[in-house]
C-alpha cells in the first residue's frame, strides 16, 4: 500500500439508540463524540438509525402486506379484464 493516502483504520463503536444496542468494530469512519466501552477504553462513537437489533428483517417483526385484498379491489373496480375484451374468463388465450 502507498503510505500517506489511506484513512486511519481503527476501533469505533456503532450505537443504535432506538434499540439500546452498541457494538465495537474497526472502521475508517470517525466521530467527534466518544464513549467509554466495557473494556474501560474510550472509543469514538457513531450513532446509527438502524442496526441488526432494530431492523425488521433481523428481528422478525415484518409487516404483512395485504396483496390479496389489493387484487380483489382492483378486480372490483376495473372488472375481470378478460370479459371486457369479449373472451370468457376461463379461456387461456
Amino acid at each position: 500500500m502507498k503510505p500517506g493516502i489511506h484513512p486511519a483504520y481503527g476501533p469505533v463503536v456503532f450505537r443504535d439508540r432506538a434499540a439500546g444496542f452498541a457494538f465495537l468494530t474497526r472502521s475508517t469512519a470517525t466521530s467527534d463524540k466518544s464513549i467509554e466501552w466495557e473494556d474501560g477504553n474510550t472509543y469514538p462513537v457513531i450513532d446509527v438509525e438502524i442496526s441488526s437489533a432494530s431492523h425488521p428483517f433481523y428481528t422478525g417483526q415484518t409487516r404483512v402486506v395485504d396483496t390479496a385484498g389489493r387484487v380483489e379491489r382492483f378486480r372490483r373496480r376495473y372488472g375481470g379484464g378478460a370479459a371486457r375484451h369479449g373472451r370468457p374468463t376461463s379461456d387461456p388465450a
